[in-house]
């Protein structure tokens, strides 16, 4: 009878822990969609988080690479995936806070994704070539003013951070300019180098070996701080532009209706990721700044960044929608 009692008692919990053991997670890889190529700065330092989080949860997370309309087909991906946790995205700044005003995207980054955590920032600097004769953004400025709006820039796209940073620094010295477009930031940079354009405001870690090499002089960080990567390079904002701030930023987000608790957990682990020493020098040797953030943290940025940038957009005439 006892054995019997027991036997029932035992079937009776069992169900109950089903929902238990379902609620564990994860408990099958989880998919890190990167919306741009494999080895970028980005990429390196999303497969870095991916695998702190393996290790963390005891699943793998793997990196995909889902390239296309400057990253707003990975955001659509996975804003329309399952809301389970086991589809994440790492984006940037274009995504969420610029294409999403520039034109018609499948989806809402406001409501159809959650913000986890912002894992890292990147600095541009003023680059310009050194045929150019200024040595500080002062003189910059007034290089430009005596090229009678015949100033003309290179950008890594259009509607780049790199692109609408020179469009503030310029309207906020009362000037304009003509922006020529490239595919990213490298071959914008290597026409720069080669003295096919005078400027641009260029990543500052693809900038840094350069300057080093004397091809290019820095002028300034775009950044409200300096960067330890090159500290005595002063900021845009000390040199006559209070409040000047032009970054790029990568953080992890997961569709609209993903549990909380695993919103927490995952943010809770990036934080702890980018104090790592390990971590953090690799991000060094990227040219990126570590972040980690809270939800709340990242989303606040992603919305004051968003008014920056179509304010950007509709100085660059570029008609936000």
């Amino acid at each position: 009878m006892l054995n019997r009692r027991r036997l029932v008692a035992a079937m009776a919990l069992a169900p109950l822990a089903v929902p238990a053991a379902a609620a564990v997670w994860p408990q099958r890889p989880v998919r890190i969609v990167f919306p741009y190529a494999a080895g970028s700065s980005g990429d390196l330092a999303a497969r870095l988080i991916a695998g702190r989080l393996s290790a963390i949860f005891g699943q793998p997370f793997m990196v995909e690479n889902r390239l296309g309309a400057n990253g707003t087909i990975a955001a659509e991906v996975v804003a329309h995936s399952p809301a389970d946790g086991d589809t994440l995205l790492c984006g940037l700044t274009p995504q969420l806070a610029i294409s999403p005003w520039l034109m018609k995207v499948p989806y809402d980054p406001l409501k159809d994704l959650i913000p986890i955590s912002a894992i890292s920032t990147t600095r541009f600097a003023l680059i310009v070539n050194t045929q150019v004769p200024a040595r500080t953004v002062g003189e910059f400025i007034e290089y430009v003013r005596a090229q009678r709006k015949q100033f003309a820039y290179a950008a890594g796209g259009t509607g780049s951070v790199g692109h609408l940073a020179m469009v503030l620094l310029l309207d906020r010295a009362g000037l304009s300019g003509t922006s020529v477009s490239y595919k990213g930031n490298e071959p914008a940079l290597a026409d720069v180098v080669g003295g096919h354009l005078p400027a641009m405001f260029s990543l500052l870690g693809d900038a840094l070996p350069h300057a080093a090499s004397g091809a290019i002089r820095l002028l300034a960080v775009s950044s409200a701080q300096r960067s330890p990567l090159a500290p005595d390079l002063p900021t845009v904002a000390e040199l006559g532009y209070p409040g000047f701030d032009a970054t790029a930023w990568l953080g992890l987000l997961a569709p609209a209706g993903t549990p909380r608790s695993i919103v927490d957990r995952v943010a809770t682990e990036v934080v702890r990721a980018t104090k790592d020493p390990a971590i953090v020098a690799h991000f060094a040797k990227f040219g990126i700044d570590p972040l980690g953030s809270t939800p709340a943290g990242f989303a606040a940025m992603i919305a004051a960044d968003s008014k920056t940038w179509r304010r950007a957009l509709e100085i660059a005439g570029l008609k936000p929608r």
